[in-house]
């Protein structure tokens, strides 16, 4: 109690002189200081939304109180901004000093006046494009970090860059990855103590995870956490690397091991703790990176480090010897629960893998854990040990292929969840995806494509028509508030689809969020009663936030139909939208703006020659296609719009131009990759074969032909 009266003084004080100079902007220790005390105070400061989280705890939860069940009706939109893209938006914007931040594609950062819309500066990272072929899930950007008049931008081409608030001058812009790598960055930067965080993804592709911070004002170095183990021969960063590496096996350093930290991060003043999620292993299937099995430490894991020298404090592993893509990356939350008699402090996460943990955020140790979706990789998290109870078959490397729940795009993936403080519920955009986990027939390791060690034909859609029923009925996405001291749910909002928006809950007793069906929603926050929608023209898959200027609340949300699901399965399951139509979308009390009318699209499919080899060939070509093309072009070859449709490619009747492309790279600065590592000339006939075998019989008319 003492020490959060301390923070709050420290805020009143900053904001007071902050007001008596007109300028937010300090220098040295002060400027830290003031900065840290207004982010941990984010309570009493309810107007702006200063950190990806809104405050320290990443709750995203907001006090204002204007809009609320009573009147929420009356919500209509103030403006919008355009930004200008054709591929998935899932910035949380930012709120400070009157300005609202906004990332688009590309690493694009847009400074708005937060009133009006009215642009004030335009940043763009001119990013190497090239690297979009290392993107396991759409060119995305989930937002920057703010701190002493400064904003911080990660890019996908692995740098850190920080920009002059007022003008977007470039202050300093560093690389934090080895560029000869399949690195990237799509994460919110964190700032905790002026250092700023960074982690990086990769996984899929065969990386080594791990965090850096870096000085705020300089883009200095300070320290480097990696995540797991590298090769021992050339020795361990530290004790707990060495410790780690007791947990693996074989020669796991050979193919990047993973545990990429690419996005989930939180922090904790009193305890002077800093928290951050770990991704899965590379390749996914253990059986190939750690053939003996181990924990693997420290995939999968939550990690608790001290935000001044990165040294390691405490880890709790959800997922130990992870092998199904069951990231911990997912958001965390940090609150203060009455649990029993006593008041914990916990950290709470939904991850991939189906079970809600609450921690305490002091020790590690796990309080309770309970599944939050339905899964059948494990029966129960044993609450005396931490460890899930395996079934036997779910572990699946070197066995026959399972059907398991969830899959890897998980029971919740990236989607920011939020904790109320008013009613105590933690309301989770939720997902049941099953997958049919395989092994890879001989796998060897790729320059360009997925390394994941898993067939991924097992997980292509069937074109038989009841099988197609089946599975169609069994991919679903949910609104879930979870009682987290109760450990289960209170009520559930189903949707037409998976892959729905982040959430944001508020005093005024509503939960708003977005969804693939281009609704922006409000629901009551007690009873899940849909109160009110607007129509986004596109899917929403970010996550919304509160502010107020002029005695004005505001709510805001990015939209923008985009991510893995919508590239892979975004044209079987569409969403009720359109692509390309990214904007900021802010709403009020009686706003009056409208959205632009949508031009019709009139497309003319190509000719298409039919395919000249027979149907042994097409299977092979079917097989090339999942394991290099079908994250991006979508499962038999059908496009979400996002990116070209290769049934309707021109190319497909001119085989020359097809391998200047996959092979050639003659698209590489549109993000498209050659891939002469992998696929021959032969290899790259039989894809195109495939494609258009998939252009003359689409599975939308099979599938149809069959009703």
């Amino acid at each position: 109690m003492k020490a959060r009266i301390a923070v709050l003084l420290v805020a009143l004080l900053a904001t007071a002189c902050s007001k008596q100079s007109g300028n937010t902007t300090a220098v040295g220790k002060d400027a830290d200081l003031d900065s840290g005390a207004r982010i941990a105070a984010a309570d009493t400061t309810p107007e702006v939304w200063l950190s990806h989280g809104r405050g320290y705890s990443e709750q995203r939860y907001s006090p204002l109180t204007q809009i609320t069940t009573e009147n929420v009706e009356r919500l209509g939109l103030a403006w919008a901004f355009d930004l200008g893209t054709s591929r998935g938006i899932e910035a949380t914007p930012l709120v400070v000093d009157g300005r609202i931040y906004v990332t688009a594609t590309w690493n694009v950062v847009y400074a708005l006046d937060a009133k009006t819309g009215e642009e004030i500066w335009r940043f763009d990272p001119q990013v190497d494009r090239s690297k979009a072929a290392d993107l396991c899930c759409d060119v995305v950007n989930r937002g920057v970090a703010w701190w002493d008049g400064k904003i911080y931008t990660g890019t996908i081409d692995g740098r850190l860059l920080a920009l002059d608030a007022t003008t977007g001058r470039k202050l300093w812009d560093v690389v934090t990855v080895d560029q000869n790598k399949p690195y990237t960055i799509t994460g919110a930067p964190r700032v905790v103590k002026g250092k700023v965080l960074i982690g990086n993804g990769g996984a899929e592709f065969g990386v080594r995870g791990y965090i850096s911070a870096y000085d705020a004002n300089t883009g200095k170095q300070v320290w480097r956490f990696y995540t797991v183990p590298g090769n021992p021969e050339a020795g361990f960063e530290s004790e707990i690397m060495a410790e780690a590496a007791k947990t693996w096996t074989g020669d796991w350093w050979r193919f990047g091991g993973g545990g990429t930290v690419w996005d989930s991060m939180a922090y904790d003043p009193e305890l002077d703790l800093l928290y951050f999620g770990v991704g899965n292993g590379s390749p996914w299937n253990q059986s190939i990176r750690s053939p003996e099995g181990g924990d693997n430490l420290f995939l999968s894991s939550i990690v608790a480090v001290k935000p001044d020298t990165g040294e390691y404090v405490w880890h709790y592993q959800t997922t130990p010897g992870e092998t199904w893509d069951y990231t911990a990356t997912q958001h965390l939350i940090l609150a203060d629960l009455q649990i029993g008699e006593d008041t914990r402090k916990v950290i709470m996460q939904a991850p991939k893998n189906g079970f809600f943990y609450v921690i305490d955020r002091a020790t590690g140790e796990l309080i309770s854990a309970e599944n939050y979706v339905p899964v059948n990789w494990a029966s129960h998290i044993d609450t005396q040990t931490g460890r899930p109870v395996e079934l036997p078959e779910a572990r699946w490397g070197g066995r026959k292929p399972y059907l398991q729940l969830p899959g890897p795009l998980g029971g919740h993936n990236w989607h920011p969840m939020s904790y109320s403080q008013q009613t105590g519920l933690v309301y989770i955009p939720a997902l049941e995806t099953p997958y049919i986990y395989a092994d890879e027939e001989a796998f060897s390791a790729s320059e360009v494509g997925w390394n994941a060690g898993a067939d991924a034909s097992f997980g292509s859609l069937p074109t038989d028509m009841a099988q197609f029923k089946a599975m169609r009925a069994a991919v679903k996405g949910r609104l879930l508030a979870w009682d987290p001291v109760a450990q289960k749910a209170a009520w559930k909002v189903e949707h037409n689809s998976p892959w729905n928006g982040g959430v944001l809950s508020t005093a005024g007793g509503l939960v708003f969020q977005g969804n693939a069906d281009a609704k922006f929603v409000a629901y009551d926050a007690r009873t899940g009663k849909r109160l009110w929608d607007h129509f986004a023209q596109t899917g929403i898959v970010a996550a919304p936030i509160s502010y107020q200027i002029d005695g004005e609340q505001y709510i805001a949300v990015a939209s923008g139909w985009g991510g893995a699901f919508a590239l892979i399965y975004g044209g079987l399951f569409p969403a009720e939208s359109a692509p390309g139509v990214g904007r900021l979308l802010v709403f009020k009390l009686d706003g009056k703006a409208s959205l632009p009318v949508m031009p019709e699209r009139h497309l003319a499919k190509p000719d298409v020659p039919k395919p000249t080899v027979d149907a042994a060939a097409l299977v092979k070509g079917q097989k090339l296609y999942n394991s290099s093309c079908l994250v991006c072009h979508g499962d038999h070859a059908v496009s979400s719009g996002l990116l070209p449709d290769l049934r309707w490619s021109p190319l497909l009747a001119h085989e020359d131009a097809w391998h200047s492309v996959v092979i050639g790279g003659a698209r590489v600065g549109q993000g498209m990759p050659s891939f002469k590592s992998d696929v021959t000339k032969q290899q790259s006939d039989l894809i195109r074969q495939y494609v258009m075998s998939e252009a003359n019989e689409p599975l939308e008319v099979r599938v149809k032909a069959q009703q």
